[in-house]
């Protein structure tokens, strides 16, 4: 691991701030003495830390960020434009999902067993799975070693299945450290292990104040066991859970300004905004502040997606949004200005060709300097989940179960910061909640469903959310004209080749296999 930080003072005494809390270098997560949050922190930095996938070294290993890339690649959502350096190829010429010897099997599989390892060892260290933690330290750490144990095998879940069958064989699963090789579980197995173990996050999480939003507290427990219900085909669990995240933690809905940049204005020619870049956005639930100490440079997930970090996007291997999706947003919608067709400018006026990327996302994600090549080392911050995403899942969970009224109440809160105002339009409603209601009333049904994921599509574009929706919406999706490979082939949410294989090393190292 390249660098795992280490915190070396216990819960009780988390009063520092958000980077001094991870501000050592010593790998925590296997220290056998080490207090349990110290381990928990040494879960969280690998996260974010390169070579978690078992490679040394490769560009596409660091951590969630990187099958965030996979897993928007695999929902046809990303376009790979560029063959330059060979990264991601194989995923988009459709040839490493089906081949079990391809590292890209490999290392998100080596990634979240390697989480399950290490919160299994916090598991055992609290006294094992079935135990009752009695203090309040002990569950909060039970709390969030069982949420990032269940966090990797629903990771697993969505990446090494193609969708929800109850009796099918799917995954092994360990629930305490040094078990010998296990056959497959079932899926109704694993995901009540996930349930199971998310349920008890949320109720030993009850209480916790983290220190920071690098940590899981219960609201991101609540959102983990949200998508799990939703993935398990279970609406009206999920819309509850989803409508608890919104109501009762205090996160506001990413603004209008948050969302892109771009002149906010009538008439302005001053643009601001957008970004994704701060762990401090009050939208986002879940994240990594990333510092300098953090090591990260161009191999980053920064690296792959921003023309302003130094490493692949700036030099032309870039990855856009889908043309066909793009081609889906109405005129108003201001997420259209996320992504760049044209040469764009850095802060100091340099021009940046797009050539030959179109819609690469230029004003959702960026190094807050903007300046070309100008992020070496990376201290832009990592999301992992925010709370629009359940504004999104409780309206699509809504309309599963025939309330569409209300799901249209709750999709509204946020798209009404979505479009813009039209002033002195005789055409078109003026206010933007007008023009939003005028397309979305009408909608009932499957209809509503149907804009309501690629309403979700639009939104979490490039953030590793719609393979979880193309999942359990069983979509099929076809290709746009920006691809490189398979333009115009539709691919439904079961074809082999948008999910990951088994791993050779598995295989061959599994007696059960």
């Amino acid at each position: 691991m390249k660098k795992i930080l280490l915190l070396s003072i216990a819960l009780s005494a988390l009063t520092v701030s958000c980077r001094e809390e991870f501000l050592e270098s010593a790998p925590t997560e296997t220290i056998a003495d080490a207090p349990a949050q110290t381990k928990l922190n040494g879960l969280y930095v690998m996260m974010i830390n390169t070579g978690t996938g078992g490679t040394s070294l490769d560009h596409d290993d660091f951590g969630q960020k990187g099958y965030d890339i996979y897993s928007d690649m695999l929902s046809q959502d990303m376009a790979l434009e560029a063959t330059s350096y060979g990264w991601y190829v194989a995923m988009a010429n459709m040839t490493a999902q089906t081949d079990f010897t391809n590292t890209m099997n490999y290392k998100p599989w080596r990634y979240y067993y390697r989480m399950i390892a290490g919160a299994n060892q916090i598991i055992d260290a609290l006294g094992g799975t079935t135990a009752v933690p009695t203090t309040d330290a002990d569950k909060y750490a039970m709390g969030q070693a069982k949420a990032l144990r269940a966090y990797a095998y629903f990771y697993l879940m969505q990446f090494y299945t193609k969708g929800y069958s109850a009796s099918e064989a799917a995954i092994p699963v360990y629930t305490k450290a040094g078990m010998p090789a296990q056959p497959k579980s079932t899926q109704a197995q694993v995901y009540a292990l996930i349930v199971d173990d998310l349920t008890k996050s949320v109720n030993y999480l009850e209480g916790f104040a983290r220190t920071n939003k690098g940590m899981i507290d219960q609201s991101v427990a609540k959102g983990l066991l949200a998508y799990t219900y939703a993935a398990m085909d279970q609406p009206a669990q999920a819309a509850a859970l989803s409508k608890e995240i919104i109501n009762d933690y205090g996160y506001t809905s990413t603004s209008k300004t948050e969302t892109v940049r771009m002149a906010h204005s009538a008439g302005s020619t001053v643009v601001s905004g957008g970004g994704f870049n701060d762990l401090k956005t009050p939208s986002w639930m879940w994240g990594f502040d990333i510092a300098v100490v953090n090591g990260l440079d161009l191999v980053s997930w920064w690296g792959q997606v921003d023309m302003f970090t130094y490493s692949y996007a700036s030099v032309g291997t870039r990855k856009g949004i889908d043309l066909g999706l793009y081609g889906t947003m109405k005129g108003r919608d201001i997420r259209k200005n996320q992504f760049v067709m044209s040469t764009i400018n850095d802060s100091e006026g340099t021009p940046i060709a797009t050539t030959p990327a179109r819609n690469f996302p230029g004003n959702k994600f960026f190094d807050l300097n903007r300046i070309a090549q100008g992020q070496r080392q990376v201290t832009a911050d990592y999301i992992f989940m925010r709370v629009d995403e359940f504004y999104f899942l409780a309206a699509e969970s809504l309309a599963k179960t025939g309330q569409d009224a209300e799901a249209k109440a709750i999709l509204k809160q946020v798209l009404y910061n979505r479009y813009s105002d039209a002033p002195g339009s005789t055409t078109e409603p003026v206010t933007a909640a007008a023009y939003v209601d005028s397309f979305l009333d009408p909608l009932t049904g499957t209809g509503l469903q149907a804009e309501i994921y690629n309403q979700t599509r639009l939104e979490f574009w490039g953030e590793g959310k719609s393979y979880l929706a193309f999942k359990r919406n069983k979509a099929t999706v076809t290709r746009g004209s920006n691809h490189l490979f398979f333009v115009g082939t539709a691919f439904p949410y079961n074809d082999a080749r948008v999910s990951l294989t088994i791993p050779q090393e598995e295989i061959v190292n599994n007696p059960h296999f």
